[in-house]
């Protein structure tokens, strides 16, 4: 019975991404041994350990070596991900960097290139979890800027929301960016998307819940308020009407006990479903359907949650 070998790999490459050219070049693997188990093939000409994990950074890493040193930053939902929010791109994503200066890059597969200007105070640099690599980043407050511009709102709303509830970035500083580059393509969008944001928010799902019942027509809903000692994942205070989407029978209970009408959800549901139950929970509870431009203009008020 034949077994297979273990993949030999040169120290220099271990746990590491590297162009492919360069390794061959200085006579650590043939051709040959390049399209060995041992090896990714990430990008052309890029190739990385087969032990690291294929997530957003690993493809981060493998763009950015094919990038000229200094030409670009990573942004968006890729300097998210970098900065430590989970979830907030994954390995099939492309990966958002920023050109920077007057550089002249050619766009690549996987790859989105933002030609938009960036101030220094915006630009920071960060360790790629996974390896060594400290390569410069749009900062906490530009990242979710970037964000709310470019991501559709339920997506961008997740990932500020992440950076709120990881305290990457204060409401403070949402404002202030908001304020900063709100003349600027896309201003608008952001702020009202950034004063969408709720850093209470424990994760991505319940922040994608939320927004979807809000684009649904109803009113915005809050993440997880402290009612008595318990604190439901989402909440309409004002009519005392909370949402769980996972079960806990004994924080349900104190809410009941309290006059507060609790309702349930799960991923297995139907979304319109989820939508018509929480209307009718909250009609019976006193609300009334505000007009659609009440609601926009509410959404692009100052305020933020």
């Amino acid at each position: 019975m034949r077994t297979s070998r273990p993949a030999v790999r040169p120290a220099a490459l271990e746990w590491r991404v590297f162009r492919g050219s360069a390794a061959v070049a200085a006579g650590l693997l043939t051709v040959h041994q390049l399209r060995a188990r041992g090896w990714t093939r990430l990008r052309h000409d890029v190739y990385a350990d087969a032990r690291l994990p294929v997530d957003h950074l690993l493809f981060c890493r493998a763009t950015l070596a094919r990038m000229p040193p200094g030409s670009v930053v990573l942004a968006g939902p890729s300097a998210a991900e970098a900065l430590g929010v989970p979830a907030a791109a994954g390995a099939d994503d492309p990966v958002h960097l920023i050109l920077r200066g007057h550089r002249r890059v050619g766009n690549q597969a996987g790859t989105r290139l933002h030609r938009v200007r960036l101030d220094p105070v915006d630009v920071g640099s960060v360790r790629l979890a996974g390896g060594d690599d400290v390569v410069p980043a749009t900062g906490p407050a530009r990242t979710a800027w970037d964000s709310a511009v470019w991501l559709p709102l339920p997506d961008a709303v997740a990932l500020v929301d992440g950076l709120l509830f990881q305290r990457l970035v204060s409401t403070a500083e949402l404002r202030a960016v908001a304020g900063r580059l709100g003349d600027r393509p896309g201003g608008r969008r952001a702020a009202h998307t950034l004063a969408l944001a709720d850093g209470n928010a424990a994760s991505r799902a319940e922040s994608l819940l939320r927004i979807r019942l809000y684009l649904a027509g109803l009113p915005m809903a809050v993440a997880r308020p402290p009612m008595f000692a318990v604190r439901p994942p989402l909440a309409w205070p004002e009519f005392r009407v909370a949402l769980w989407c996972t079960p806990d029978p004994g924080a349900e209970a104190v809410m009941i006990n309290n006059a507060w009408l609790v309702l349930r959800t799960s991923p297995r549901r139907e979304f319109s479903e989820v939508v018509r139950e929480v209307r009718a929970a909250l009609v019976a509870r006193g609300w009334r359907t505000r007009r659609k431009q009440d609601v926009e203009e509410s959404a692009l008020s100052s305020n933020m949650h």
